[in-house]
Order: C-alpha cells, then sequence, then structure tokens
C-alpha cells in the first residue's frame, strides 16, 4: 500500500506546520523525516513500530494538537474511537462523577479514543442510553455504572457482542469483563473497627436494595455482625440515594428512638454529612455518644468532623482501569481476563 493511500480521508491538509488547516499526518510526516505510513502505523502502536519512534511520533502529534479526522476513521475501519460513559444525572455527590471521568479520560489520553458522556436519569429507562449508542453505532464501546444483579442492560450488551466493561458485578451466571470496589470488605473492616471502639448497637446506613453493591456491602456488615455475636439497630428506612434532607430528618428519628445505635456504618461520604447533621439535631455528638465509619471517594470528610473514621474508594483508579480494559476489549482480550476488584485501604480515624 502507497503512503498516500494509506491515510485516507484523515489525512486532507497542509504538509507543513504553519500552513492553514489542523495538523495532519503530513504534518507529523515533515516535522519527524519519516513517511506518512510509518507516522500513521506509529500512531496506532503498530507492533512493527519500534519503540523510539513510536515516543517520537507520539510527542511531535501532541505538541502540534493532532487529531484523526473520525469520520475518515470510520469510513476507512468502521471504527468512531469514541467510548461511552453511561451515566444517571442524578450519581452521587462529592466529586464521584467528575473523578471517574477523569480517571477515564486520564486513561485515554494515550490511545486514540475520546470519551463521550451519555446521560440518563432515573425516570427514564435505563437501558434506552445504550440500545442509543449499539443500535446508531456512535461508539466502540460503553462503560456502565450502578449495576443490578440482573442487569438487563449487560444482558443486551452481552446479546449484541457489544463491548463493554461495567463499575460494579453482576449476578447473571455470564462471564463479563468490571472493575468493582470491595463493598463486603469495607462492611466487614467498619463493623470490626467499631466493636474495636467499644460500640455494640449498629446500624447500616445502604446504597438502594436494587444495585449489586447493596448486597455485598450488606452481607459483610451481617456476616461480622454475626461472627461478633452484635444485634443490628434496623435503619431501612432511607438509602445513601435520598436527598440530604430526608436523610438528616430519618437519622434523627433514628437517634429519638428508645435504644438507637451507638456506631453507623454509611456507605457514601456525601449521605454521612446528612447523617452527622440529623445526630447532631438529637442533641447527640460523634465521638462521644456515637461512632460513624463512613465510605468517601471525596476526601471531603475531614474538613468536616475529624471524628469520623473513613474509608478512601479511590474512583479515579476504578476509571483508569475500567477504560484501560474497555480499550483492551475492543482490540480483543477475553472478558474473563478483565475483571478487577479493588480492595479497601485502612480505616483512617480523621483526628489522628
Amino acid at each position: 500500500m502507497d503512503e498516500q493511500h494509506d491515510t485516507g480521508d484523515e489525512d486532507r491538509g497542509s504538509a507543513q506546520p504553519g500552513a492553514a488547516g489542523r495538523p495532519t499526518l503530513k504534518t507529523i510526516a515533515f516535522m519527524t523525516g519519516l513517511g506518512v505510513t510509518t507516522v500513521s502505523r506509529a500512531l496506532k502502536d503498530a507492533p512493527e513500530i519500534g519503540e523510539e519512534t513510536r515516543r517520537r511520533v507520539q510527542l511531535v502529534a501532541r505538541q502540534v494538537g493532532y487529531r484523526p479526522n473520525r469520520a475518515g476513521v470510520r469510513l476507512r475501519t468502521g471504527k468512531t474511537n469514541v467510548i461511552s460513559l453511561v451515566l444517571n444525572t442524578e450519581e452521587q455527590i462529592g466529586g464521584f462523577v467528575s473523578d471517574m471521568i477523569y480517571g477515564i479520560s486520564e486513561q485515554l489520553a494515550q490511545t486514540p479514543y475520546h470519551l463521550i458522556v451519555t446521560p440518563y436519569s432515573r425516570n427514564n429507562d435505563p437501558l434506552e442510553p445504550v440500545r442509543y449508542v449499539v443500535e446508531t453505532g456512535s461508539a466502540d464501546g460503553v462503560i456502565i455504572s450502578r449495576t443490578e444483579p440482573d442487569d438487563k442492560r449487560v444482558r443486551y450488551l452481552l446479546e449484541h457482542g457489544f463491548p463493554f466493561v461495567t463499575h460494579g458485578r453482576t449476578e447473571i451466571g455470564v462471564e463479563h469483563a468490571f472493575h468493582d470496589f470491595d463493598n463486603y470488605a469495607f462492611a466487614r473492616d467498619a463493623v470490626r473497627k467499631l466493636a474495636e471502639l467499644g460500640r455494640k448497637r449498629l446500624a447500616l446506613l445502604a446504597p438502594p436494595s436494587s444495585l449489586s453493591y447493596y448486597h455485598h456491602m450488606r452481607n459483610g456488615f451481617l456476616d461480622t455482625m454475626a461472627e461478633i455475636g452484635f444485634a443490628e439497630v434496623p435503619f431501612n428506612t432511607v438509602t445513601v440515594d435520598h436527598s440530604i434532607d430526608q436523610i438528616r430528618a430519618r437519622s434523627l428519628q433514628l437517634m429519638q428512638r428508645p435504644n438507637p445505635p451507638d456506631g453507623i456504618v454509611s456507605g457514601a461520604g456525601g449521605a454521612t454529612f446528612a447523617l452527622v447533621a440529623g445526630i447532631e439535631d438529637a442533641g447527640l455528638k460523634v465521638g462521644r455518644d456515637i461512632d460513624i465509619v463512613s465510605k468517601q471517594s471525596a476526601r471531603l470528610l475531614h474538613l468536616f468532623r475529624p471524628e469520623l473514621y473513613v474509608v478512601n474508594e479511590n474512583v479515579r483508579l476504578a476509571g483508569r482501569e475500567l477504560a484501560r480494559s474497555l480499550v483492551a476489549l475492543i482490540g480483543g482480550a477475553p472478558a474473563a481476563s478483565r475483571q478487577s476488584l479493588a480492595q479497601p485501604g485502612p480505616v483512617l480515624a480523621l483526628g489522628e
């Protein structure tokens, strides 16, 4: 194949830097002294191109702001070089969404892929945005979050053979790529920490029961409570997805019961702000009357109440891992090889 044919529609434009038009493969070839075919292959990480040449070409491409013509790429290869992140527009507060997007974008920066966010709300069918991407071919792969044990989005993507990775696991009985945080281990460690602090009447502020990570977190909580011999103080009138006002009001009601908890495990940092407010509305003090171990994805709780205990979830790391896995899947990697479970770090005392 000669060099002109190899570039296709992607390389219309000037051959020299500084001329009118956007930078093209010819621009990079001119600046590096390489052929256009070599430049094109170096940008695609072709194995026959030496590492030093790849680095030099990719450095020049970044310096001149080179971006491939997506229309040309799609006509020639059938690929969009786009990855779609399907997100609930009411996703958790406290930096979860921004950290996820940052991590994905950071990982994709060294690849030909670009990220688009496909939003939906809880009032809409969560399958609809996934179906749209698949039917229109508007992306090469999909990242979905907030998985359910029997997730219809996962079933749909499997049936259509469309590359995808999930932030969270399912129980559908078919191998698929995922990255998840070990919420079972988080709840287990949280209960043990509260027991070390002398707390015995424990409650769990959990995610919605429809989500997979609710079951992981609740099982970790209940299994460890049974192991230690504690009884749960039920707190099932509210979840971490409820509004701040709702969580605050229900927390006040919880603490006004005849035998309120003296320890709480909270499944989200944003919910913990409202939880503490409700406790203080009841005239009680965190660290004296009650202890809380909270998971958080944005490190903000230390600015709020140093008496809290936290376990940090690295959502940027999750974003990087999801993007890395999806690019590998698009390249033909088996789904079973792209499964990872992040372990929680230690329970940290913010005041220490």
